[in-house]
């Protein structure tokens, strides 16, 4: 008997079902939903032709913008893909593979996922890895739910200086949850150790660090996983992968839970998504990673294979003892982070970290000759940095995106106090025509 079997075909039929079920109408099955908590109505237009919804949607992509130079970064980066990884993560093999519950028939999907979560190791310098999340923001707030369970406690301080949109999402985790979140407020980009010193004690579950941070500014956080860990505090630290071919590996500062957007790994920007969420961690902590664990193993032939393990996924156990209510992952964009990877190699990634960071700084020196323009970072900065203007960020912002280049994104909107600061990124695409095109008309927009 299939689904359909069920289904009420004929207004009598409706009225039957209603009545055995006893309710008057479909309405009454929401009786319990505040009206105002209920879906609003979609309004929708009268159906049309597949002629004429593609005659639509080519006038919808007409009214794109294209030609644009890209200043912006902010956690989505403008970043070169190799062919290789377009031409890999379409075969079929990747594109359409399902959910490998059955490892008999997913072993290559297994195989890569497991490679994924290698690579992931080796580039955070943790022990273990879960099969990605869904993006940096939401891992960040599983990685925050992660040591709440892991220490009891029922405090987290999180720097201002992490992305805003990420401690947003972590605020939105957390409200429920009745878990208190102490935000320290920066000093000229970068963590007020003072201020995070008072509010540590043995209630705080986990201090919250983004390096380099939404200023751009790089700090070496090892004092405050020293701090975190003198009171039993987890360090979670937030990582843009591609600065690491340069930084210190958030294992190397003593870091405990490292998350981040996986977008600049072979993903392309795509209008904001999709894109991957990495979440690693040390070893002792695995069983409270959420999402997909992928495990190696042999057969009963002593054959290497590959399962999923540590399923602690609420369709997998008792809904109250998950470990989360994320029950699936990015497949497709973590494969093609891992084909990047591997396209680029040890040498490569370095390489590539290397010419954001040149380029990046040959571009702040000639923004420092501008009149009234500052480099307001006191730390240093890898690919982005803040520029504080003589005057208010926003207007400039709009003027340039006119002449086809977008500047980098205001802080007003996000810090207030903050409204001539102005987050300036420069990937390896961006050439030197371009950064000189850029700074000419920055100082035009400012002082015309």
């Amino acid at each position: 008997m299939s689904h359909a079997d069920y289904a009420p075909n004929t207004p009598e039929e409706l009225r039957e079902m209603l009545t055995v079920i006893g309710i008057a109408g479909i309405e009454d099955l929401f009786g319990s939903i505040p009206p105002e908590l209920r879906a609003a109505p979609f309004n929708l237009p009268e159906g049309v032709s597949e002629f004429e919804l593609m005659q639509r949607m080519r006038e919808l992509a007409a009214t794109n913008v294209e030609g644009i130079t890209n200043f912006i970064g902010g956690g989505f980066y403008d970043h070169l893909i190799p062919a290789v990884v377009e031409h890999l993560i379409g075969r079929g093999e990747f594109y359409t593979a399902y959910t490998p519950y059955q490892p008999e028939c997913s072993q290559g999907t297994l195989q890569a996922l497991f490679e994924y979560q290698s690579a992931i190791c080796a580039l955070t310098g943790m022990e273990v890895s879960n099969a990605s999340l869904y993006d940096g923001g939401t891992a960040l707030a599983e990685a925050a739910l992660m040591a709440l369970r892991i220490t009891g406690r029922r405090r987290i301080i999180i720097d201002g200086a992490v992305n805003p949109f990420y401690r947003q999402i972590l605020a939105t985790y957390l409200a429920p949850l009745g878990v208190e979140l102490v935000e320290i407020a920066p000093q000229q980009g970068i963590i007020d150790r003072a201020l995070l010193t008072a509010n540590l004690d043995d209630g705080v579950a986990a201090v919250i660090v983004q390096n380099p941070n939404f200023f751009g500014s790089i700090d070496d956080i090892g004092d405050i996983s020293s701090s975190a860990r003198s009171v039993g505090a987890l360090l979670i630290a937030s990582v843009y992968p591609v600065a690491l071919g340069l930084l210190k590996s958030p294992g190397e500062f003593g870091a405990d839970i490292v998350t981040g957007d996986g977008q600049s790994l072979g993903n392309p920007l795509n209008f904001g998504g999709p894109s991957f969420g990495l979440i690693a961690t040390r070893k002792q902590y695995i069983r409270n990673l959420p999402g997909r664990i992928v495990g190696e193993t042999a057969d009963g032939m002593g054959r290497r294979g590959f399962v999923l393990t540590l399923q602690a996924r609420e369709q997998h156990i008792r809904r109250e003892r998950a470990t989360s209510n994320i029950c699936s992952n990015q497949s497709l964009c973590a494969v093609r982070g891992l084909i990047f990877l591997c396209s680029l190699g040890k040498d490569g990634l370095v390489n590539l970290a290397r010419l954001n960071r040149d380029k990046a700084e040959y571009a702040k020196g000639l923004l420092r000759a501008i009149e009234g323009v500052e480099v307001w970072n006191v730390a240093p900065t890898f690919n982005e940095f803040t520029l504080q203007l003589p005057r208010d960020a926003a207007p400039v912002v709009e003027k340039l995106l006119a002449r086809g280049i977008a500047a980098g994104v205001p802080l007003g909107e996000y810090y207030p106090g903050l409204e001539r600061c102005l987050v300036v990124t420069v990937t390896e695409k961006r050439s030197r025509r371009e950064i000189d095109a850029f700074v000419t008309e920055l100082e035009e927009a400012i002082w015309n």
